[in-house]
């Protein structure tokens, strides 16, 4: 993964520097949970934007730096939020580390590009002013808690001398297997260790970059010449390097997460129908074991004139085997009526059997397609050809609805408010979806919904904007019909939600009151 190796950090962060010191963060967001793209504004006006995109899944780990990159409206989060609006101060490498990190001065954004453990953390000064960790993009990662930015860097002894004393893993850590294997210090003396070090770091510190997206390797990226250059692309500009990589990873990524998704969704139609005809077999089995109601009606009416009236049970002779057949009966109905009750149980019986066997005739096709499918997806290589299969199996994916926004939301002089529709809606609102920089809106000592206004970077609360989220809460409260409401308002810092409280209640340890003439959505 040479893409994140401690060299390849070293020339983007020298790159980046002259390129976002001074640029201010316009943009800090996140479409999916393993993305995050930060958006920096032009110095001049009329100037490029610059954007970084940063991948943190564990099979997909790399930076890119899209030429441009358009948000979508719904499902994307602002994160690392007090650092928008804010320019950037400067950028850090840590010593014989892979992370780096962005210094705002609201905060640190550190990079910790250590592939499937690869995280952002935000940094934030204490009361003591103390850097600690106060938001994790992965919280997963729950030690990167534990992170402390003046514990990064890793000062090693790389001389000549450190690295006959150490040996090479424990003086030069950033050397991957591959540069190792360049190195090839196995197979020299020990007097030419130290010559060859020094040439591979010399590559290492102004290195040309080296991208391939060979099908039979899988996207690759390197600091070394390739032995056969012949399909690999070079630069010496680490970020047009990133850029490349990016495309030849994501389309591979692409296309082995668009067929994994299209074999499990085959595999649980197999296992529902192979389910399916496991239990249709045992049923037919049990139907045709049981299958004796025409037998039934037939030694009834061999033997009326034996049947006792409104007799619960009778024991008659089974001619069909040779042996004596206690029969159940319905007291309230005559012998022959009995018998066409079985008559009757035997023609549904059949009815069934033959049904459930023309069920399973379908499932048994459905499966031999469903076989064929699978078979046919394990020999697709490509993405157009996998979506070509897709198209003609009838597999590809149907487009589903975008995801219900879960409260009512409105927008007042560009601002977004946002109300919760239940107590355990409040709770995901207040406890979720609120930032603390927020304004928390309630309905004074009554039930009532939680209203957010969203807070905008650089900006505080207009009053009007206060005054009409107020109406808004108090219009989705128990005092909806009085002439006057209280409402308290607070930034979210000050909502708190201690352990074992209701659905929906908080604890508010700050607050200012309004009083508002409650008044609904369309100004009711």
């Amino acid at each position: 993964m040479q893409q994140n190796n401690y060299y390849t950090l070293k020339a983007l962060v020298a790159a980046l520097e002259p390129v976002l010191v001074g640029r201010t963060l316009a943009e800090c967001f996140s479409q999916n949970r393993d993305e995050l793209v930060m958006g920096w504004a032009a110095p001049d006006p009329a100037g490029p934007d610059f954007y970084l995109r940063a991948n943190l899944a564990p099979d997909f780990c790399c930076l890119s730096f899209p030429a441009d990159y358009r948000r979508a409206r719904q499902n994307s989060v602002d994160l690392f939020r007090p650092l928008l609006g804010q320019p950037l101060q400067g950028l850090r490498l840590y010593l014989n580390e892979r992370c780096f990190s962005f210094h705002f001065a609201a905060g640190v954004l550190l990079f910790k590009m250590h592939g499937q453990r690869a995280n952002l953390v935000l940094f934030e000064a204490d009361e003591t002013g103390q850097w600690r960790p106060t938001e994790l993009f992965h919280q997963k990662l729950a030690k990167d808690w534990g992170l402390r930015l003046d514990e990064l860097d890793r000062p090693l002894d790389q001389t000549a001398e450190g690295l006959a004393r150490h040996g090479l893993a424990a003086t030069f850590p950033t050397l991957d297997r591959a540069m190792k294997a360049w190195l090839d210090l196995e197979n020299r003396p020990a007097e030419a260790h130290w010559p060859r070090l020094t040439e591979l770091l010399a590559q290492l510190e102004a290195p040309t970059f080296w991208v391939t997206g060979s099908e039979a390797t899988g996207p690759q990226f390197s600091l070394l010449p390739p032995a056969d250059p012949t399909d690999w692309w070079q630069s010496p500009d680490v970020v047009s390097a990133l850029n490349e990589y990016y495309t030849h990873l994501a389309r591979q990524y692409y296309f082995h997460s668009e067929k994994q998704e299209l074999r499990r969704g085959l595999e649980k139609q197999q296992q529902k129908v192979a389910a399916y005809l496991q239990k249709g077999e045992e049923r037919l089995i049990e139907l045709e074991l049981e299958n004796r109601y025409e037998e039934i009606a037939n030694i009834l009416m061999a033997n009326l004139h034996q049947v006792p009236a409104r007799a619960a049970s009778v024991e008659l002779f089974d001619f069909y085997h040779n042996q004596p057949l206690t029969i159940k009966l319905n007291t309230q109905l005559s012998p022959a009526k009995n018998a066409a009750v079985y008559y009757r149980k035997g023609k549904n019986h059949g009815v069934e059997v033959a049904r459930l066997q023309q069920n399973l005739a379908q499932k048994q096709a459905e499966l031999a397609k469903l076989n064929a499918q699978l078979a046919g997806l394990q020999q697709v290589d490509r993405t157009k050809d996998l979506r070509r299969y897709a198209k003609a199996e009838g597999l590809a994916p149907r487009e589903t609805e975008a995801e219900v926004f879960p409260f009512r939301r409105f927008e007042v002089d560009g601002y977004q408010v946002w109300v919760g529709r239940n107590a355990r809606n409040n709770d995901l609102l207040t406890q979720k979806y609120a930032y603390k920089e927020d304004l928390w809106l309630h309905a004074r000592d009554v039930a009532g919904s939680h209203v957010v206004v969203k807070h905008q970077a650089g900006r505080n609360f207009p009053a009007p904007v206060i005054e009409r989220a107020a109406q808004l809460a108090a219009w989705f409260s128990k005092r909806k019909t009085d002439s006057l409401c209280p409402v308290i308002y607070t930034p979210k810092k000050y909502v708190r939600k201690p352990k074992g409280l209701a659905e929906g209640a908080v604890v508010v340890d700050q607050e200012q009151v309004l009083m508002v003439v409650p008044t609904g959505p369309d100004g009711d």
